[in-house]
């Protein structure tokens, strides 16, 4: 299925954490037996003053790949959508949404705990959280993307990815 839904930038709002945290008492109970930590809320949401498109982004780390994915039905029977994106199987995860792939409000990767991706997507959250000059950096650059086409995700990704490539090169070297 298609995303309908277009690559709008809004001001943040306290209601994503809000929004997080009901999505979370969902969907966490489902996961619980491997789970390896807490559901996060990751992505631009996850950032006070950060302007994002307003889709709440999840992260359940789990112990293995093979054994969550008897669980992962639970989530369809509470409205959550499988939603397979390029790359998941090499990430070792799953995508699902909320309430549809084509109009989601909030995006779940289950990942496991071995995936290199999941740690630098918790690492550039909290360097955003911390650092308000990359968070003007990167609202700027999101809301030009956005401008530019508010239809073209791969552009809207690869027009990103230089800026966090950056900032998560600095995070590695201060380490």
């Amino acid at each position: 299925m298609t995303r309908l839904d277009r690559i709008v930038i809004v001001d943040h709002s306290p209601q994503w954490a809000r929004s997080f945290e009901s999505a979370r008492s969902q969907v966490e109970p489902l996961l619980t037996e491997h789970l390896v930590r807490p559901v996060e809320h990751i992505g631009s949401t996850s950032v006070p003053g950060l302007p994002a498109k307003p889709i709440i982004d999840m992260v359940a780390v789990v112990d293995s790949y093979e054994a969550v994915a008897r669980s992962l039905p639970a989530l369809t029977e509470v409205g959550w959508v499988a939603a397979p994106e390029p790359h998941d199987v090499e990430q070792r995860k799953w995508s699902w949404c909320s309430p549809s792939v084509a109009h989601r409000t909030h995006h779940l990767h289950v990942v496991e705990k071995s995936s290199e991706d999941w740690p630098t997507w918790l690492a550039f959250r909290d360097h955003m959280r911390t650092n308000a000059e990359d968070r003007e950096a990167y609202a700027a650059i999101k809301r030009r993307l956005a401008a530019a086409d508010d239809e073209d995700r791969v552009a809207y990704r690869a027009g990103k990815a230089p800026f966090i490539a950056t900032v998560l090169s600095r995070i590695a070297a201060e380490s």
